[in-house]
């Protein structure tokens, strides 16, 4: 007899677009949607725990890799909202920050000011695997955006062009702090550092090697010949080996310090 799927759940009334794990607790994961909504699910319940209510189409949500109870989500309204499932849920359902993502970014000495862009909608983004507070997301108007959820006002603390259409995934090294990939609709996926490694000639801090801007693109992949729309990190072996997907129906697995170099 089949005995999958052990559960099944219906609840959410657009297309669901994600799902994550919560890697700390092991025994919830969530689901973001089109209807606005984040879940919370518990495998063993035949309903959905908790819904967060975001009211805009939500492409992305997860769980901290720090923290079991905070959850992030990033949305079609251009904002990444933070949850902390300790809080009482009261008016605020959870909410405990609401960062615009197409603020500008805090003027820097010597460094020109810069204007907010166009509100865009965020597709993607994910938590830093070594900086508990650093999150990375990005979308519709090609930029990545690094943030810190400590500092919310002062936007964020690199952008970083390149991609030429939507980027569609993005995913932070487990390996190196300050080093992310990216997959866009332009057809190529990215490798970037965001200008954060301490041990630069000259940088003391994070913080100072922050403000030299030094967030850069160190290579891309072009193989895919359709939207790239996946890619992911091997936690294994070798620390740059990853695997990329895309409409061209294929998967592939290639060695990020080859396109590095």
């Amino acid at each position: 007899m089949n005995n999958f799927p052990i559960q099944s759940w219906q609840e959410h009334a657009r297309e669901v677009f994600s799902v994550h794990w919560n890697l700390i607790s092991k025994d919830t994961f969530l689901s973001s949607s089109w209807d606005g909504t984040v879940k919370i699910w518990r495998p063993e319940l035949p309903q959905s725990v908790t819904t967060l209510p975001i009211h805009s189409c939500t492409y992305s949500a997860q769980f901290s890799p720090h923290s079991p109870n905070i959850i992030s989500a990033v949305s079609s309204d251009s904002h990444v909202r933070i949850f902390d499932m300790r809080t009482k849920a009261s008016a605020s359902n959870h909410l405990i920050m609401k960062i615009p993502i197409h603020s500008a970014p805090v003027t820097r000495p010597g460094v020109a000011p810069a204007l907010p862009t166009p509100p865009a909608e965020a597709l993607t983004h994910d938590w830093n695997k070594y900086r508990d507070s650093v999150v990375a997301t990005a979308g519709v108007d090609r930029l990545v955006r690094t943030f810190d959820v400590r500092a919310p006002s002062h936007g964020p603390l690199a952008i970083l062009p390149g991609h030429e259409y939507a980027v569609r995934k993005l995913t932070w090294s487990p390996h190196l702090s300050d080093v992310l990939l990216s997959a866009s609709y332009d057809m190529t996926c990215r490798v970037w550092t965001d200008g954060s490694a301490v041990g630069v000639p000259g940088v003391k801090d994070f913080g100072e090697s922050m403000a030299l801007g030094g967030g850069r693109e160190l290579g891309r992949m072009g193989a895919h010949t359709e939207f790239a729309t996946g890619v992911d990190w091997c936690l294994f072996g070798a620390e740059g080996w990853c695997a990329s997907c895309g409409w061209d129906e294929r998967v592939l697995v290639w060695d990020v310090r080859e396109i590095m170099a």
